[in-house]
């Protein structure tokens, strides 16, 4: 039985290859969140994606204590090319960099690459925290896949490896570079830390054509303010 309002299903993202009638088991998490906070059980109706099979309405056929056991059913949403956006941000504070990496998600960002730069305060990345958020992110947000989460890279190995053919816009405070306008294409953002660009650094990326400095408007953004205002403005063309 299709629900005659599937939006309102609980939906989760699996790693598996999704399948009409090919059994999906769910994890330990998944199982207590499915049956203690939404107060599911046998025969009810949630939705997969796993961001290579489209979104799928399942049913639950079996759920004990710690797994579950559900079954797709019907396809909802076949999947469909997503803007070709990439974010290469400098980690800030955990809980700044947690609303980056949340965010990005949500606006559509395709790749996430931390930078480390000479201003940056943080070194230390954690990937399975960060694909956590993403995963979350991704399924309250209907989106169908997630963000590709990059090695950290220094930022004149960045440029070194940057394909020429995807301009980055890099936001630039304190500068009369043109705003970000909306791209149909392929493209790249650039957030500094906290601190800004170091003046090498600055002129390490005026040696690259394809670094575009762009403005933000006339205020002074904190960091992650600033990756979401630039990835809004990015996204605009392709409705967010």
């Amino acid at each position: 039985m299709h629900p005659s309002n599937p939006d309102h299903l609980p939906r989760l993202f699996v790693a598996d290859d999704l399948a009409i009638n090919a059994p999906i088991s769910l994890t330990p998490a998944q199982t207590h969140y499915l049956a203690r906070v939404m107060r599911r059980g046998l025969g009810d109706a949630v939705r997969l994606f796993n961001g290579r099979d489209g979104e799928m309405l399942a049913r639950l056929t079996d759920i004990t204590r710690n797994s579950a056991l559900c079954v797709p059913e019907v396809l909802l949403r076949p999947q469909e090319p997503e803007p070709d956006l990439w974010l290469a941000f400098a980690p800030l504070k955990r809980e700044a960099t947690e609303m980056v990496v949340e965010k990005a998600t949500e606006l559509g960002a395709t790749r996430l690459i931390p930078v480390l730069t000479a201003r940056g305060v943080s070194q230390r990345i954690n990937a399975e925290r960060w694909q956590a958020i993403a995963i979350e992110a991704a399924e309250q947000s209907e989106r169908l896949s997630l963000p590709d989460i990059a090695e950290p890279v220094k930022l004149p190995a960045l440029l070194a490896s940057w394909p020429v053919d995807r301009p980055l816009f890099a936001a630039i405070e304190r500068t009369s570079a043109s705003p970000i306008t909306a791209q149909a294409g392929p493209a790249g953002l650039l957030i500094g830390p906290e601190g800004g660009f170091a003046p090498d650094e600055l002129e390490f990326m005026r040696r690259h054509p394809f670094v575009i400095p762009a403005s933000l408007g006339p205020r002074i953004l904190r960091a992650e303010t600033a990756a979401i205002v630039g990835l809004a403005l990015l996204q605009a063309r392709n409705g967010g």
